[in-house]
């Protein structure tokens, strides 16, 4: 007894809408240019990224003995060997300053910097499994290093809070503009992390250079060392690191030391702004090929 084959047909019905001029309730277009970035797409999906950044504190303190306390030892550690090194042997000034809290200061920016622009430069490939199976704006992988960070510095402002008490360093009205390098400070790491993200995708060399370039450039900025020690022969191309007018504009406002001059601290917040567009626009334009090559 032979059987009949039985043909299956599956049918989809599309149904008009009942205001036909009303139009289509979700219109997908491709980006137009350099206009690539919708801000109000990434409020949609920011309970991801508020989970996103949850996660990233959890797993790095999982299994830790010490737990939150790493983000002040590691700062107070390399402020000791700074304070030892540039302060008791090189002798260098700190403006009347206890060399361990103005070295702890210069870290405290420079950590806040370092650690958005390491994290974001990695959260593509961290993520790769979510990227090709998962649809969500992807900027909110490197935005959402900047909220554990910021969890990070807020326990090392506390830090820098009571070392000021005790080493009877008052604050003065300079804090208030404290927050505004904060901000320029993140604009920079996030440009620059956005730009290393999308390379790391295709590159993965960028991910051995960038620890490197981060090394260096630190021992390039007045984080150990106040920038007025730079030789006046020197001060343009070392102002030309955009660290440097910042950092020294973060160490002002928190401790009262001499103010960075006017054209390196415009400098340096105009190219941190600049470096912020151009790694969100590069971002946007390598976007659509991160799926398929990661």
């Amino acid at each position: 007894m032979t059987e009949t084959p039985t043909r299956i047909e599956t049918s989809v019905a599309l149904s008009a809408p009942a205001n036909p001029s009303a139009g289509p309730r979700l219109s997908i277009r491709p980006p137009r240019g350099w206009a690539a970035f919708h801000l109000r797409e990434i409020w949609q999906f920011r309970d991801l990224l508020l989970s996103l950044a949850g996660r990233d504190l959890k797993v790095r303190y999982k299994q830790t003995a010490l737990g939150v306390i790493w983000v002040v030892l590691q700062p107070i550690m390399a402020a000791g060997i700074f304070a030892v090194v540039f302060g008791r042997i090189a002798k260098m000034p700190s403006q009347g300053i206890p060399y361990f809290l103005f070295s702890f200061t210069g870290l405290l920016g420079w950590n806040l910097f370092s650690n958005v622009l390491t994290r974001s430069s990695t959260c593509l490939i961290g993520n790769a499994q979510l990227i090709s199976k998962v649809f969500f704006p992807r900027l909110v992988l490197p935005l959402s290093t900047v909220g554990s960070s910021l969890v990070d510095y807020g326990v090392s402002l506390v830090m820098m809070a009571v070392l000021m008490f005790l080493y009877r360093v008052p604050p003065t009205w300079t804090i208030l503009l404290l927050p505004v390098w904060t901000v320029v400070l993140l604009m920079l790491a996030l440009g620059v992390g956005m730009l290393s993200a999308a390379l790391t995708v295709t590159y993965r060399d960028v991910q051995y250079i960038l620890p490197v370039a981060l090394n260096i450039l630190m021992y390039a900025s007045p984080v150990p060392y106040a920038a007025s020690l730079v030789p006046p022969s020197m001060r343009f191309a070392y102002n030309l690191n955009p660290l440097s007018g910042v950092l020294e504009a973060y160490r002002w406002s928190a401790l009262g030391t001499t103010a960075p001059s006017a054209w390196a601290l415009t400098y340096s917040v105009c190219f941190c702004c600049a470096s912020l567009w151009v790694g969100a626009v590069a971002f946007k334009q390598m976007e659509c090929k991160f799926a398929d090559v990661i």
